[in-house]
């Protein structure tokens, strides 16, 4: 398969390999023979960017920009490494990811404990830590040059408190992290991605996610560009699907006993596939959706425990 594909205007679609085809994407945005990158995917995404590059006629150097819509490991687990191939390249990371990218110890140390080492090694690798000083903080409202293109950070929390997004007026497009959703190609149906938030541990904030996906609706941009996976229209019936499915998500966790939840998050999500159309089994579905599942899961507990510990 072509882990690379062409968005428009200088914009382009990396397979980063991150846990299945069709999963994880990072965007590489060429300007006149200069390059950034928005999210990188983990160590072993590396090789992937560095083949973009050549595939475009770039060299490593002329990369001058690394852009983290957060620090969550299949976004930014490849940064270190990245910038040591990228010798000019500039990292951009929100305010609170600053330090967990400069000494990624606690960070690396939080995911080995969720996953055990030998998984967490064998998904990620040992993480590198970026000099404070090739480090910029992605302040809200922050523009940054790339060859005379600017692209604007927008603060947009609700998936993580540290969350941006990057907004291109040259491609139309702002690059959603996972603000905007998670949408998989293989659920589309006529056109039209099926959308859902991945509430994934441990920062899930229904009310700030509302506002955030109100502001990138009304960002002017056309095309949304997602992590998972690939760019879809900036439409009212994508923002709508978006806020329903985060209020049912958090209905579901208030209502549900926390053994419950992931059987019933899995069976509210199979029966909203399925609502929209896709006539894939019921099982594959759910391998699709597995990862998310257990981790939607997973966060949605966190945040009712956090919120309403004797709900």
């Amino acid at each position: 398969m072509n882990s690379i594909s062409e968005v428009g205007g200088g914009v382009y679609r990396v397979d980063t390999g991150y846990h299945r085809p069709l999963f994880d994407a990072a965007y590489l945005i060429v300007e006149d023979g200069a390059a950034a990158f928005v999210d990188c995917g983990a160590n072993h995404s590396v090789p992937r960017l560095m083949e973009a590059l050549e595939k475009h006629g770039l060299q490593p150097p002329d990369v001058k920009w690394l852009m983290l819509t957060h620090i969550h490991l299949d976004h930014a687990g490849g940064a270190g490494r990245l910038l040591v191939e990228c010798p000019e390249a500039q990292l951009l990371v929100h305010p609170r990811g600053v330090r967990h990218m400069s000494d990624p110890s606690r960070l690396e140390a939080g995911v080995r404990a969720v996953y055990g080492d030998a998984a967490y090694d064998e998904l990620y690798g040992s993480l590198l830590p970026v000099n404070a000083d090739r480090i910029t903080a992605a302040e809200d409202g922050l523009s940054v040059d790339l060859n005379g293109r600017e692209i604007q950070v927008m603060d947009t929390p609700g998936h993580a408190r540290h969350h941006v997004c990057f907004l291109d007026e040259t491609s139309a497009s702002v690059f959603t992290g996972d603000t905007m959703g998670v949408a998989y190609p293989e659920l589309t149906v006529d056109n039209e991605p099926f959308v859902f938030p991945p509430s994934s541990p441990v920062d899930f904030d229904a009310e700030a996610w509302h506002g955030s996906v109100e502001k990138l609706g009304h960002s002017g941009m056309k095309n949304f560009c997602l992590t998972h996976y690939g760019c879809v229209a900036n439409t009212q019936r994508l923002v709508a699907a978006m806020h329903r499915r985060i209020d049912d998500f958090n209905a579901l966790a208030l209502k549900t006993p926390p053994e419950s939840l992931k059987p019933k998050l899995a069976e509210y999500l199979l029966d909203e596939v399925k609502k929209h159309g896709c006539r894939l089994p019921d099982e594959e579905i759910l391998s699709i959706l597995a990862l998310d599942i257990d981790l939607c899961a997973q966060g949605l507990i966190v945040w009712r425990d956090r919120l309403h510990p004797n709900h």
